[in-house]
């Protein structure tokens, strides 16, 4: 059993001083309120809930920084896409691992104890299967185990290049499976899964409308028990307008009317809606996936923040492409995503309140619902999902305990995290994940390998 003594804690019942709480069997026990800390308690300053990043592509965070230099012409989301289409043809699955490492080390470090890993990169450069189909799903696992971090895999099923099954590209042939062949590797992972915690678990993510057909999403919904299904969803007017062409709905209304979407759904970016799209997709109880600060970086738009939540929607935050690990970042960019275009000031929050606590505490419910996990809250049974902060930090120290949220979302950096466990296990302390070491070495030696070949 490992014990944390807290000066202060957020509870699901709201904050509370000098706090010892207990963790057994990767979940939170007693909580006693205590005057001192006792020998052998782990003493933190402020223990809040951690966050779960609910989408990721692990690999493109190698690519960070190769993508910001203007070409001639117009330069968006789908030239974006080319270059990481040039970008995948040169991975092995040594440096797919070692990239998914480094990745996950620097999520926990901001504050995240669990990744929602959006995982479509299932094959050899040429589009052949490996001998075992999911190779590069073993890879995902294995470095989960290596940081520690709560997984839920997610395998993609993507099939077509474009709406009315268009053949794939060949910078998609990695991705490519038709149904019966994603359905079997899918059970190969979920067969991996007793290497990892029992935290750890396997759902599914059909691509998107584009990348799919309706009958397959049909087949592969149907397949699936009760985990998390994920989907790509309404990212760019193009898309929309695709979709709208090719199966006579806007995606969002589509999905909606063709699928029985519900709290197992997370639909990503879900960018581009009607305040009608929006209120019904709030009404199913299904996790809106954000991740601003991808959204930003590829100029997909911002998200219709207002009208969601007063509409009651789940929402959390992912990193998806990685171009920057930061969970302040994500929380305040789509804070500074809603002021931008609304001209407006504290926007995602309903009626009066703190903008930081909506923020801070509703994507810890969401992204916990998102990745199936029982976490998102500090109370007895729980997952030990769980980040301590130091308030103390000269951005923090001026604030009450009510406006402490306002300030790591808005004041603070990722540096305040010292203290984080995954479903119990203590994998950053002193600020530092107890692995970075090695994994940070593996990582600059492999991709020496990998910038030779670019």
């Amino acid at each position: 059993m490992t014990t944390i003594f807290a000066n202060r804690a957020l509870l699901a019942t709201g904050w509370a001083e000098n706090l010892r709480l207990e963790i057994e069997g990767g979940l939170i026990g007693r909580l006693t309120p205590s005057a001192m800390a006792q020998p052998g308690d782990t003493q933190v300053d402020t223990l809040l809930p951690a966050l779960a990043n609910l989408h990721s592509h692990a690999f493109q965070r190698a690519m960070a920084g190769m993508t910001e230099y203007r070409m001639a012409g117009r330069d968006s989301f789908w030239t974006w896409r080319e270059m990481m289409y040039r970008f995948t043809a040169h991975l092995s699955p040594e440096q797919v691992q070692a990239i998914a490492a480094l990745v996950y080390l620097e999520m926990q470090e901001a504050g995240y104890a669990s990744v929602g890993e959006f995982h479509y990169l299932h094959h050899q450069p040429d589009g052949q299967p490996y001998d075992r189909l999911a190779e590069l799903s073993d890879r995902i696992m294995e470095a989960a185990a290596e940081t520690g971090i709560g997984l839920t895999h997610l395998p993609v099923l993507y099939s077509y290049s474009g709406v009315g099954e268009k053949p794939l590209e060949a910078g998609q042939a990695r991705f490519g499976n038709d149904v019966d062949r994603f359905c079997a590797m899918v059970e190969q992972a979920r067969g991996a899964l007793g290497a990892l915690p029992n935290d750890c678990r396997v759902g599914i993510a059909p691509h998107s409308l584009r990348a799919i057909s309706p009958a397959d999403l049909a087949r592969v919904v149907a397949a699936q028990d009760d985990g998390p299904i994920h989907i790509h969803i309404a990212e760019q007017p193009k898309e929309v307008a695709e979709i709208q062409a090719g199966l006579g709905a806007r995606p969002v209304k589509w999905l909606l009317d063709n699928a029985a979407v519900d709290t197992k759904w997370c639909l990503i970016h879900a960018t581009h809606m009607t305040e009608e799209e929006t209120r019904a997709m709030a009404a199913t109880g299904a996790v809106a996936g954000l991740c601003p600060v991808t959204e930003a970086n590829l100029g997909d738009g911002p998200f219709n923040g207002p009208t969601y939540l007063s509409a009651g929607g789940a929402f959390g935050v992912g990193s998806d492409s990685n171009v920057l690990i930061s969970l302040t970042e994500e929380l305040r960019t789509l804070e500074y995503s809603q002021r931008l275009r609304d001209l407006s000031r504290n926007v995602m929050v309903v009626g009066e309140g703190s903008v930081g606590q909506t923020l801070y505490t509703g994507a810890a419910l969401g992204g916990a619902q998102a990745l199936g996990r029982d976490a998102g809250e500090i109370a007895q049974g729980k997952l030990a999902d769980l980040v301590a902060i130091n308030s103390q930090d000269p951005a923090l120290c001026t604030l009450r305990s009510d406006q402490l949220l306002d300030g790591l979302v808005f004041a603070a950096k990722d540096h305040v995290v010292t203290d984080l466990w995954s479903a119990g296990r203590h994998q950053v302390q002193n600020g530092r994940h107890v692995d970075r070491e090695r994994i940070t070495s593996n990582y600059r030696t492999l991709m020496t390998g990998l910038l030779s070949d670019l």
